[in-house]
């Protein structure tokens, strides 16, 4: 039976969630948790995580100690939080029991602590998340256009999986959990592996390659497509599992940073978009992937 989304926006077609200006360039994330609310870093300021709700109301929910800076945003299967850092090399856990029963932001600031630290890292940039709650981690050398993939164990642990790559950022599990996919910006290239159940890669082949314009953040939907944040174009591409470009999605501002799905059925995509400093949002007919994810683990 296909799915019927609950609501009957139009498809595809972007408009403004958040104010113009309502969080730095630097805005990044985005992630939304179980019941609905969506998480981007930089509101207002840099160290920070901004907390949205669906109608588009944000706050600010914590402020980052140490310099850290925040970039991608996942949750597992226990609904904490995990956040690149790419400052201080870290991934950041935030024990979102904790802050649900804390009433003030210092009390919500004290529930992050480092869950994993790996000084080789360039810098932890945007990060998957598969059922297991293992993490995998893109890490690019913006300097010198080269790049890394790393896997971080539910425990924390931390494993190189892949280095001298192109300038890789965006990264993602497919709905199935036996593909990851990683794509480097400057050179355009989107890769897949295969996934093994321990978190092993291999069989690296191109997905799709971009003529212009750079890519950043991706999600997949539940049907396997990956929607791709096209850097400096302003569009979200839709691609296929099998590398067809299906669709461009057009956006108000140009530089799209990340995207992630939420909403009462999963079809609501929230996109970061550093030139504005806001949240953009469409519907698409197909849930996504993380959205499926945190139905299962409510």
């Amino acid at each position: 039976m296909a799915f019927q989304p609950v609501s009957h926006e139009p498809l595809y077609t972007a408009r403004d969630l958040t104010p113009v200006g309502g969080f730095t360039d630097g805005i990044e994330g985005p992630g939304c948790d179980a019941q609905g609310y969506l998480y981007a870093v930089n509101f207002a300021r840099q160290h920070t995580i901004g907390r949205v709700t669906p109608a588009g109301v944000a706050d600010l929910f914590l402020e980052l100690r140490g310099g850290s800076i925040g970039n991608g945003i996942r949750f597992n299967s226990e609904g904490h939080m995990f956040i690149a850092d790419y400052i201080n090399h870290n991934i950041l856990r935030v024990n979102m029991i904790a802050c649900a029963h804390a009433t003030t932001l210092e009390a919500r600031n004290a529930a992050v602590d480092v869950f994993a630290h790996e000084a080789s890292m360039n810098q932890p940039n945007d990060i998957a998340i598969s059922a297991n709650d293992t993490l995998f981690a893109s890490d690019p050398n913006w300097a010198e256009s080269w790049g890394q993939i790393w896997r971080i164990s539910s425990t924390g642990s931390v494993t190189l999986l892949e280095t001298r790559m192109g300038t890789t950022n965006g990264i993602e599990v497919s709905p199935d959990e036996r593909t990851l996919y990683v794509n480097e910006t400057v050179q355009r290239n989107v890769w897949a592996y295969d996934l093994s159940p321990s978190g092993e890669i291999s069989n690296k082949r191109l997905l799709i390659k971009f003529d212009d314009y750079g890519m950043d953040g991706m999600r997949c939907d539940v049907a396997g497509n990956l929607y791709i944040t096209r850097w400096g174009k302003g569009t979200v591409a839709k691609v296929s599992p099998q590398g067809q470009l299906l669709q461009e999605i057009p956006l108000t501002g140009s530089k799209c940073t990340n995207i992630a799905f939420g909403g009462p059925d999963g079809c609501t995509a929230y996109v970061t978009v550093a030139d504005r400093g806001n949240i953009e949002t469409f519907r698409v007919e197909t849930p996504g992937r993380e959205w499926q994810l945190a139905q299962r683990r409510r």
